[in-house]
Order: C-alpha cells, then sequence, then structure tokens
C-alpha cells in the first residue's frame, strides 16, 4: 500500500504502527512533518514541509487558531501536491493528526483518496483542564475561546472519511455527531519490549554509585514540568515523603518546557518556581532532576522505581502511564476520568485526589513501607495493558482492518499469520 502519513511532529501516534508497516517490507510510506531534520525511520522517506502562514501574535483570539490552522494545512496540501508533480506519489490512503488543521485541504489535492484522521481532543468548558486548577482561574472570555478553536475538528470531521480516538474518554469529549466516524482503540503498547526487570541498575552521576532496586527509589515522570501533569502537587508532596522516609530518593523524569497551558511568569519556568515555593523545605541530596533522558534510561529507571507518579489533570492519558503499568510499577495517579479507564484503584493501580498533596504523599510512603501489601498491583497492571492496550495483539489488528476498509482489496495489508 501507498500511505502518506501527516503529523507535525514525526512520528506522533504512528510510532509503532510506522515502524511495524517499515518492517514488513512491500508499501510506500511518506512521512510528511514539520519537524526538521525529520527522524528517519528506514524504510520511510521523510518531506519536511512549512506552514504557508502564521497568525500574528495580537491576532484576533476568535479568529486565531482558525488563521493558523489554514496556514498549516495549505502549507501541508502544496507539500502534498508537490510529492505527486515532482515525485509521482500519489497515496491510497491518508493518516494524520487533525488537530493543528494539517489534512483541512488535502480532499482539495485528492478528492477521491481516503483520510483517516487522528482526533485527540475537543476543547470543553468543564470537564478537562480548562478551569480544573482553581489556582489557574480563567477568564469570562474562555467558553468563546475554547469553542472557536473547535472550528478545526468540526472542518475535519467533515474531510476525514474515517477518525480514530484512543479512548473512550477522548471520544466522549466530541459531539455525538462526531461519533459515526469514530472508531476507538489506543495507539498501541510494545508490551513485549516493556517488562519488570530485578536486575535493572543506574547510575546517578551526583550520588557517585549505582543505584538498584534494593535502594528505595520513587519516581516521577512527566514530558515536561508542568500543571498539566500535576508537577505542583508532586513538588508539594515531596517534603513529608522525605521526612518520613529518611532513606528515600526520587528521580525525576521530564523536561523545563510548557506543553499543555500558560507558561509560569518565573525566570526559571515553573520548575523555578516551584523550587522557589518549597525548596528550602527539601534534602536536595535526595533529590534527583534527571531531565529528558533515553528511552533505555527511562525504562531502567522505572524498573527500579519502588513507587512511581502519574499525576494528570483530565486531559489526554500519557503513553508513559501504560508503559510504566506495563512494567511492573506500582503507580499512583489521579483520581480523574482519563486515568480510571485505565486504571482500577487498588487493583491494577492507586488513585488519589489531583488537589491533595497530603494524600498523595501517604500513599507513596505507605508503598514505600509496606511493599508486600502492594505486590499484587504491578502484575494485575501488567496483565491489563497487554490485554487491552498491547500494540502487536490487540491494537495493530484493529488499525489495520480500518485502514483496509477504506482502499479497494488489491492494496489491502496482509497481517502476518
Amino acid at each position: 500500500m501507498k500511505i502518506l502519513f501527516v503529523h507535525q511532529n514525526m512520528p506522533g501516534q504512528y510510532r509503532e504502527l510506522i515502524q511495524w508497516l517499515a518492517a514488513q517490507g512491500g508499501h510506500e510510506l511518506v512521512f510528511l512533518t514539520q519537524r526538521n531534520p525529520a527522524p528517519q525511520i528506514s524504510g520511510v522517506k521523510s518531506v519536511v514541509y512549512a506552514p504557508h502562514h502564521s497568525p500574528a501574535k495580537d491576532a484576533y483570539g476568535l479568529s486565531k487558531a482558525w488563521e493558523e490552522a489554514t496556514g498549516t494545512g495549505f502549507g501541508a496540501a502544496m507539500a502534498a501536491r508537490q510529492l505527486e508533480r515532482q515525485d509521482g506519489f500519489k497515496p491510497d490512503l491518508v493518516l494524520g493528526h487533525t488537530g493543528w488543521g494539517e489534512l483541512l485541504f488535502f480532499k482539495e489535492i485528492w478528492p477521491d483518496i481516503p483520510i483517516l484522521g487522528f482526533f485527540e481532543y475537543f476543547y470543553q468548558r468543564s470537564g478537562g483542564m480548562v478551569g480544573f486548577d482553581p489556582e489557574e482561574p480563567v477568564s469570562e472570555h474562555a467558553p468563546f475561546l475554547l469553542h472557536a478553536r473547535n472550528a478545526v475538528p468540526f472542518a475535519s470531521i467533515q474531510t476525514v472519511d474515517l477518525g480514530h480516538v484512543p479512548t473512550e474518554w477522548q471520544k466522549a469529549t466530541f459531539p455525538d455527531s462526531f461519533h459515526d466516524k469514530f472508531y476507538t482503540c489506543h495507539d498501541g503498547i510494545r508490551t513485549d519490549m516493556l517488562g519488570p526487570n530485578p536486575a535493572a541498575n543506574l547510575t546517578l552521576g551526583r550520588l557517585g554509585r549505582t543505584v538498584t532496586r534494593e535502594d528505595e527509589i520513587f519516581t516521577y515522570m512527566a514530558r515536561n514540568m508542568e500543571r498539566a501533569r500535576g508537577f505542583h502537587i508532586f513538588m508539594r508532596a515531596l517534603q513529608k515523603i522525605l521526612d518520613v522516609r529518611p532513606k528515600a530518593r526520587v528521580i525525576a523524569i521530564g523536561g523545563n518546557e510548557i506543553s499543555y497551558g500558560r507558561e509560569s511568569g518565573h525566570p526559571g519556568g515553573f520548575r523555578g518556581q516551584m523550587e522557589a515555593e518549597v525548596g528550602h523545605l527539601l534534602d536536595w541530596e535526595r533529590v534527583h532532576f534527571v531531565g529528558r533522558v533515553p528511552f533505555s534510561s527511562y525504562r531502567q529507571i522505572i524498573q527500579l522505581s519502588r513507587c512511581h507518579m502519574a499525576l494528570t489533570m483530565p486531559f489526554v492519558m500519557s503513553w508513559s502511564l501504560l508503559e510504566t503499568m506495563a512494567m511492573q510499577a506500582t503507580v499512583v495517579s489521579s483520581n480523574v476520568a482519563p486515568v480510571r479507564e485505565a486504571v482500577t484503584h487498588g487493583e491494577t493501580g492507586l488513585l488519589v485526589d489531583f488537589f491533595d498533596h497530603g494524600a498523595l504523599a501517604d500513599q507513596v510512603i505507605d508503598v514505600l513501607a509496606n511493599p508486600g501489601a502492594y505486590a499484587h498491583i504491578g502484575p494485575a497492571a501488567r496483565a491489563h495493558v497487554v490485554q487491552k492496550y498491547d500494540f502487536l495483539t490487540r491494537c495493530l489488528p484493529e488499525h489495520i482492518a480500518r485502514m483496509n476498509s477504506l482502499v479497494p482489496e488489491a492494496a489491502r495489508i496482509k497481517m502476518p499469520s
């Protein structure tokens, strides 16, 4: 099959799917992205495009997101047209993320080519991140701005032939009128590459020695240290955990940028803001911020962790939650709807009120103090992820079936027997 993938941050949600397709051979795979330089995947041709237009910083708020989306969409469409004119590439199927408008004009280029669009999030005035944290009050104009942003998914649902949402919670954020075009299936987790490892170890440079599962390590991980992923709650819980467990050490993985929500006004960013608030209370000899680390190091850290904190506001469930569960971590997470879809309290993980940093600290302390009482959680968590979210056995067959349903029989992908 000839497939064009479109995602501004290649490979995005297509990480596992495109690598699997490339490994099968026999397919012509092209990836259109803004990421420059684009990642190199064997068997995949990467093509970098630029938005045709970007709105001014002071552009009218209610139309700014649409202006940006149309500029992005037109840039992607012109790149697709060039692919056909210069390289003779016309796909059998287009797969792409709808969130930034990249797919808006593809039917003007190829009206007869089916499009399978990834729908991630529909902005709401309640039930999501906006207005969830009282420390971040929203203006009275927020509902209007949020609804204006939804012009992009409203236009995209008319453009695609089929829509894909990863979870039931994400599906529920979209209006009922979208649902007839949706199928729900997670992107997929390679549980065959993720599992427990009693021999896991890691050298912490500042400590000057290797740590193992014999050490009392607890962990926190987010792409970036930000409110959306509960970094402020984590920081406020640290003092009590470290005071009650004098041998414990925390390893925190993640960057210092902002993925979701507004930036902090502190010169050190949100991490600097939280260090200014609680840093004087902490034993910094036992606090290790390691930044963004290679996947192999991330895996080792989780495998040697006795308790892992995966905090979030009501927002898209992160891959890392499922990955840590697949590695049999004892996960403490936030008691919010998207997490409850994957975690059952006391069975496959532990849930605490997002805002109650005291309860978070108490739960982590109890896991560290009484590991035997929680020994059942890790294996149950892994079994659940394997059953529902495994890429090869659960998610891949569904995605391939949906892709095949959009193309003629001669172009369909054959699954290995």
